[in-house]
């Protein structure tokens, strides 16, 4: 018999191998001059093993060759042996399909750092000749690129890819009493630099219309604080649906102790609130963030997380699925090849209802009306906070001053329970990281909700 404190030989129930390459450009222009100019390239081989109900991960950076592979196998079925040694633990059947495939985007050649400097530089000289009345500007432009390769113990053998690209478009100015002023317009597409149409003439109804509302908050006024009737656009809309809601439907945060683990079947929104977390289609359209297998080789399906305002169900990797008893989603998911999958965000939206964003304003007495959020915070209660750094008044259905920068707060269940209009447009967005113990490339969407939330005051 072994001794005691030696743990017994563990049989391998489950192996996945990753071979991860990461690539990312950013380039920031301020004022027409080039500031930042990094350009990255990281690569990496990984291995996760599943043994007697302990995990054990491992890996290294390099191009992931024979020799690495059989390394950081033999050290991630070691370390998940160590993790024995804390005590016996049964062995999850870790239930789901195993997906065979590859996914690419076959997008543009890559630009150049000279033709990216070349198209910050165009749009610097466009603002500065349109806008004589802006003060600075600052451009941000950067992508990045996603490619693994992925095998498991079960058959799956598959490449997914993953490409995003951004600009930040930022306008300063100052307000009437000098205090400065700033406003961003986010833009991002598939693909890399290369494939998003960056020439001004294209862009010049967006920024013209990120201008007139930085004309619009140097008249603000403040925000009456305390509960407020609000509409929130589908920028809001989209960040309250991802932080305040989305993470709380994760499935490890939910076997954390998130609020959502006991209302499953119960109201927690208004009849007109569905929210999915989209795997890859919508629409018969490619979502901005495609996950056809995810990072332990499952294949992604859509989570419906609200239907008609009933919670249904989360997002779950094959360990969460089955400890809560629903059935994997294929949202595990890894940011750098350094990293072991964690359940993570694809596409998440609140989708669109019938109502018309004008009417939807018309029909609100006192309110305001939330269109731009700078950030964002939420736990697993579905308590938030978030930055509103672009707001107008509403008084008898016509919108009227711009309002200095402010906050909104409230439980997400509350504010979604209140729910009496959503628009019929649809928003996408791909321009930021989520954060959860690693970054993750995300995108959000909705159309616009009229709801009630807390306002913060002057």
């Amino acid at each position: 018999m072994p001794q005691r404190g030696t743990p017994a030989t563990v049989v391998t129930d489950y192996l996945e191998t990753r071979r991860h390459e990461l690539r990312k450009m950013r380039m920031l222009m301020i004022d027409g001059n080039l500031t930042t100019n990094l350009r990255s390239v990281e690569g990496g081989v990984s291995a996760r093993a599943y043994c007697g109900g302990y995990w054990g991960f491992s890996a290294m950076p390099g191009t992931g060759g024979p020799e690495q592979v059989v390394q950081v196998v033999q050290q991630a079925r070691g370390n998940a042996q160590a993790m024995a040694r804390f005590g016996v633990r049964s062995t999850l059947a870790l239930p789901g399909d195993s997906y065979v495939g590859e996914h690419r985007f076959e997008g543009k050649a890559e630009l150049s750092s000279a033709e990216c400097n070349e198209r910050l530089q165009a749009l610097h000289s466009f603002c500065k000749q349109r806008y004589p009345d802006v003060r600075s500007t600052r451009f941000l432009l950067a992508d990045e690129h996603h490619s693994k390769w992925l095998t498991t113990s079960r058959g799956g053998n598959s490449l997914s890819s993953i490409q995003r690209a951004l600009c930040y478009v930022t306008l300063m100015g100052n307000a009437d009493d000098g205090s400065p002023i700033e406003l961003t317009h986010t833009i991002s597409w598939k693909g890399s630099a290369s494939d998003g149409d960056l020439a001004p003439e294209q862009l010049a109804p967006q920024i013209d219309q990120l201008h007139r509302h930085l004309q619009a908050k140097r008249h603000a006024v403040p925000a009456r604080g305390g509960m407020q009737t609000v509409v929130l656009a589908p920028a809001l809309a989209g960040m309250l649906a991802h932080e305040a809601m989305g993470h709380p439907c994760e499935g490890d945060i939910v076997l954390g102790g998130a609020v959502t683990a006991g209302l499953v079947g119960q109201r927690v929104a208004g009849e007109l609130v569905s929210m999915v977390d989209i795997a890859h289609t919508w629409q018969g359209r490619e979502a901005l963030m495609p996950v056809y297998v995810d990072d332990e080789g499952s294949p992604a399906r859509d989570a419906v997380l609200i239907d008609k305002g009933i919670l249904s169900g989360f997002m779950h990797s094959r360990e969460t699925a089955e400890r809560l008893g629903q059935a994997p989603t294929g949202s595990a998911r890894a940011y750098a090849p350094g990293d072991e999958p964690l359940v993570r965000m694809r596409n998440t939206v609140i989708l669109p209802g019938t109502s018309k964003l004008d009417a939807m304003i018309a029909g609100v007495d006192d309110g305001y009306l939330l269109v731009k959020t700078g950030n964002g915070q939420a736990d697993s209660t579905t308590e938030f906070m978030f930055g509103v750094t672009l707001a107008y008044e509403i008084k008898s259905g016509k919108l009227g001053a711009a309002i200095r920068d402010t906050t909104v707060s409230g439980s997400a269940i509350k504010v979604l329970q209140s729910v009496d209009a959503v628009s019929d447009d649809m928003h996408w967005e791909a321009g930021g990281y989520c954060g959860k113990k690693q970054p993750m490339v995300v995108s959000m969407g909705g159309p616009a909700l009229r709801a009630r939330a807390h306002l913060g005051g002057q």
